[in-house]
């Protein structure tokens, strides 16, 4: 896609939706979380600017692969990513962040972004973190956690006062990095769990809707490192891990949805569907080759969760509509600095 239709598109994606973020703010506060500049500049402040670079899941790397949706899917959506033939889709794996030279070897967040190009000129884009929750439930919360995190100017890191101040008032906002460090380090991007932690809706043929909140896991089953592995490893050990694993078929995952039930919290990213939900296979994501340099296919795609096919609905999740602006504001700012991936 050429640069000028990319930042047309980010252009309309922002008009489209500043007036859902809107719609999720609370009292007027001295920095607006319902203003996406605000937003991406904050992000900025608080945990640097690296031009060119996401200002989150900063060091990634492209990679393409298929997936196939089950007979079991088509029962819940009737989505065309379901129908049973190969779909193409655009991935990409990272290291959570804005620093494009983040360590792999510590218990950090992993991301996988997807893609899906289907018949007809739909897509359906997500992105799937190494958590079941995400950090913040509203943009409100998301806002003033950055805040309170911001470093000081003087001592170059953020204020212990506030931060416990912060979380002290927002415990919720602690449980996704507690689930970080109960983690050992990931062997490889294609042995971590990924989770959408936002619940959507799928819509069969009948017109019933189901709730849920997916994960996609992988077929090899989970493989972490000890402490002393992980350091043997290095700092830069996963890319060439992933096209090695690629390249002897061995990354793949199986997309399973949990079933929302009925009083289960589903606009909320921090908390997640109760034990033993029902889980239904939704299909299985295939990786097939990765990127050999910094470019590919996924360096341009802002990833926008609000890109859904007939079939799949958002929920009232108010971080889902309010993710859409930034991203394209932080696409548009790439662009112009000369987009960039590690």
């Amino acid at each position: 896609m050429k640069t000028s239709t990319l930042i047309a598109v980010a252009v309309a994606t922002l008009m489209s939706t500043v007036s859902a973020i809107a719609q999720t703010g609370t009292a007027a506060p001295a920095v607006s979380a319902n203003d996406p500049r605000a937003m991406v500049n904050q992000f900025e402040a608080t945990t640097g600017k690296f031009e060119g670079y996401r200002r989150s899941g900063a060091k990634g790397i492209c990679a393409t692969g298929e997936f196939v949706g089950t007979a079991d899917a088509r029962g819940l959506s009737i989505a065309s990513v379901f129908r049973g033939q190969a779909v193409p889709v655009v991935v990409r794996f990272s290291v959570g962040g804005s620093n494009p030279k983040a360590p792999d070897n510590t218990k950090s967040q992993r991301n996988l972004a997807l893609q899906f190009n289907l018949p007809a000129g739909e897509q359906w884009i997500m992105g799937n973190i190494s958590a079941p929750v995400f950090g913040s439930a509203t943009p409100r919360q998301l806002m003033d956690g950055l805040i309170a995190r911001q470093p000081d100017p003087a001592t170059k890191v953020a204020d212990p006062v506030k931060v416990k101040a912060f979380t002290d008032a927002n415990p919720e906002t602690l449980l996704q990095a507690r689930h970080y460090a109960s983690q050992p380090v990931p062997a490889s991007f294609g042995s971590v769990n990924y989770w959408g932690v936002h619940a959507f809706g799928f819509v069969n043929a009948s017109g019933a809707k189901q709730f849920g909140k997916w994960i996609f896991e992988p077929v090899g089953g989970l493989q972490g490192l000890s402490d002393d592995e992980a350091k043997a490893k290095g700092a830069t050990f996963l890319f060439d891990d992933l096209r090695q694993r690629v390249k002897d078929g061995k990354v793949a995952f199986n997309f399973n949805l949990e079933l929302a039930q009925a009083g289960d919290k589903i606009d909320n990213a921090t908390v997640p569907l109760p034990e033993g939900r029902k889980k239904v296979n939704m299909g299985l994501l295939k990786i097939t080759a990765v990127s050999e340099d910094s470019s590919g296919p996924c360096l341009t795609i802002n990833f926008n969760p609000m890109v859904m096919p007939k079939g799949v609905e958002a929920s009232a999740d108010p971080m889902l509509p309010a993710r859409a602006a930034p991203y394209a504001i932080s696409l548009g700012r790439r662009l112009v600095e000369g987009a960039k991936q590690q």
